[in-house]
């Protein structure tokens, strides 16, 4: 029996992206550790058979502080675990964890869920990023990338080597936890929806905006909000919805309800892993309006299964809104089935996971 120990920041993220993952490395007789902060979801995962490291991840910001006590919590762990493979999360579980590894002489698979805002401003920020994945992934014996894009970039930095990399279909959508519905009546208000994180760099400038003039010429036409917000957001949700434009529902756990109601989801984010959203959405039969970027436009088929449009571009984005709003009924019913079949064809979790574990596997039957 192998170990595995598995490095996260976050208990929510993991259980809903990574279960199918865990449960087959446990169902294959792996002994599997996970290290994150306490959360809701970690009883569930300790109650599939995982056994659980409470570990502080400061999930936000560099503290070199709080990052030395968290490399120095990671060389604990894996010194007290002794782990046959880590595998890990998000950025600091990847940099701290790899770089535990390779001084415990541990194999070490890594996943780039998206590069973040660090990777699109100039600055010393994106240097000291760029410095430490050079320095972590130099002994990393694979790194799974969610787009080609993220893939290009650490290429292009000469942060990974080619052999090291391998792409997934994001972390692929569930396809019976996110089943096809049927599409809203032909009689019913339009509803717009957004489902993540209200914030500048999810595009949310120009949804607003595109949103508001859309209003001015068209009644039965409503933006759903899901998620939490920042809170330089607060005030223009609050006017938003006094004028009917938009609909704030707070965060959801389960989010179903919401993109059954819809008519298309929109998400004009600057940059993407792979928005899950999006799979989830498409999964449902939902048409899928967002940017052109790597992370995002993998899950369109534009023109399809959804429109594409220019990042950072509201006027691009409002003339797609529109096109999408003037389009026949049919057609965009016709959308919504093209998304769930492209689902179907390229995103289904089970191949996802059954092509992260091969790689997996072929790591622990090396050792």
């Amino acid at each position: 029996m192998s170990k595995v120990l598995i490095l996260a920041n976050f208990d929510v993220g993991l259980y809903k992206f990574r279960k199918e993952l865990i449960a087959k490395l446990l169902h294959k007789g792996h002994e599997v550790f996970i290290s994150l902060p306490f959360g809701d979801m970690v009883t569930p995962l300790i109650q599939m058979g995982c056994k659980f490291i409470e570990t502080d991840v400061d999930r936000r910001g560099v503290n070199p502080k709080t990052d030395r006590a968290l490399m120095k919590k990671y060389e604990t762990i894996i010194r007290e675990v002794m782990p046959d493979l880590v595998v890990t999360y998000t950025i600091k579980p990847n940099i701290y964890g790899a770089m535990a590894c390779e001084k415990a002489n541990i194999p070490c698979a890594i996943n780039i869920t998206g590069l973040g805002s660090a990777f699109q401003k100039s600055g010393p920020i994106r240097t000291l990023v760029i410095w430490m994945y050079k320095k972590a992934c130099k002994k990393v014996r694979i790194v799974f990338f969610e787009n080609e894009g993220n893939r290009q970039t650490l290429l292009d930095y000469h942060i990974v080597r080619e052999t090291q990399t391998h792409l997934l279909h994001g972390a692929g959508v569930n396809l019976k936890e996110y089943p096809f519905c049927e599409y809203p009546d032909e009689n019913e208000s339009i509803h717009f929806l957004f489902i993540g994180r209200i914030m500048k760099e999810k595009g949310m400038d120009e949804l607003f905006a595109a949103m508001e003039r859309i209003c001015e010429k068209r009644e039965d036409v409503v933006l759903d909000l899901v998620g939490f917000y920042e809170e330089n957001y607060e005030q223009r949700i609050r006017q938003l919805e006094e004028q009917g434009i938009v609909k704030y529902h707070g965060y959801q756990e389960d989010v179903r309800p919401f993109i059954e109601r819809c008519s298309g989801f929109v998400l004009p984010s600057y940059h993407e892993g792979m928005a899950n959203t999006l799979l989830e959405c498409a999964s449902m039969g939902r048409p899928l309006l967002t940017s052109d970027i790597p992370g995002c436009k993998e899950a369109v088929e534009d023109g399809q299964s959804g429109l594409l449009f220019k990042v950072q571009d509201e006027e691009a984005l409002y003339e797609k809104m529109m096109l999408f709003l003037d389009m026949p009924y049919e057609q965009r019913k016709k959308m919504g089935m093209a998304s769930r079949k492209h689902m179907e064809l390229y995103f289904d979790k089970n191949q996802v996971v059954n092509d992260t574990y091969e790689q997996l596997e072929k790591i622990l039957t090396e050792k």
